[in-house]
């Protein structure tokens, strides 16, 4: 398996037997969309900036919703949640996506604004990747994200939804950058990576932060 980072919270998948992209943005956010062929997509939420597959060529399967997929030998499970913390009144629904495929779970928790239940945690069980937004206002901050990691316990995380340069300054500007996340995880000397390829057997023992720097 390999994963590589398209910006934002927008992620390429690549199994033996399939492409999958999470969350693919408009590039009126700043961020240029890559072109390119998958044959799933995932979106979290109805929001220009992770519903956009106007850049996806393959004819892909499009999953919007909760539920339970089945598609190229990856297995995808659709749970409901919030962009909020005030049951969806301020941004809506959000769901979020584990993903299993080649024996890797991984976990997109989309743009998530709120700590997991117990209910979702059961369903959320055993992740080795958990793609995680960090950059708060609209998701979870630094410090929450630290808390929704210690609740998931993943081998790997890989955070995602953060200040950068090149996003639009009106809509993004308010957003905590990786860095705050990293002082506030005790991880600025993470491991970054152009891309991530992963097995079963190469996953490490201990978890680690991964930043994956944009293709």
């Amino acid at each position: 398996m390999q994963i590589n980072y398209l910006g934002h919270s927008c992620f390429k998948i690549k199994t033996q037997n399939a492409v999958l992209i999470c969350d693919p943005y408009d590039s009126y956010i700043g961020f240029k969309m890559p072109k390119v062929e998958a044959q799933i997509v995932t979106i979290s939420h109805e929001h220009k900036d992770h519903n956009c597959l106007k850049e996806i060529s393959g004819n892909p399967f499009v999953i919007r919703a909760p539920g339970e997929y089945e598609i190229a030998d990856v297995s995808i499970h659709g749970l409901s949640s919030y962009h909020d913390e005030v049951k969806g009144k301020k941004r809506g629904k959000n769901t979020i996506y584990t993903i299993r495929a080649e024996d890797i779970s991984l976990c997109h928790l989309g743009d998530l604004g709120e700590k997991l239940n117990d209910k979702q945690l059961e369903e959320i069980n055993g992740i080795d990747v958990l793609f995680i937004p960090v950059g708060g206002t609209y998701t979870l901050g630094p410090k929450r994200a630290i808390e929704v990691i210690n609740q998931v316990e993943p081998r790997i995380v890989i955070p995602m939804h953060f200040k950068a340069p090149s996003l639009d300054k009106k809509i993004f500007d308010q957003l905590s950058t990786l860095d705050d996340f990293l002082k506030e995880a005790g991880a600025l000397e993470a491991r970054k990576e152009e891309r991530l390829t992963l097995t079963k057997t190469s996953l490490p023992e201990e978890r680690e932060i991964t930043v994956l720097l944009k293709k």
